[in-house]
């Protein structure tokens, strides 16, 4: 037996339904912080020094990330290398 509801709400009423904290207020003051940031350094504005203190370990972890891909891409190409040496033996 299958039981399929369809339930119409905004996001902000799913939120409020499944007890979420709303985070709109801390939303609008992290982007003002930004703007006031980027207004102030207009002249030497560098993107990566101005979102340092809100991500700091975004730029850490997507580094992590890409040694990991190419972690994963050397160690794939190797084994494709190990097995055509072993099929033409």
């Amino acid at each position: 037996m299958k039981f399929k509801i369809d339930i119409e709400m905004t996001p902000q009423e799913l939120r409020e339904s499944l007890g979420l904290p709303d985070v709109s207020g801390f939303h609008e003051e992290m982007l003002q912080q930004i703007r006031d940031r980027m207004q102030a350094g207009v002249e030497g504005y560098d993107p990566l020094t101005l979102f340092k203190p809100f991500m700091a370990t975004g730029v850490g972890s997507l580094e992590g990330f890409q040694r990991l891909l190419m972690n994963m891409m050397s160690q794939y190409s190797r084994m494709g290398s190990e097995s055509d040496g072993r099929e033409s033996k």
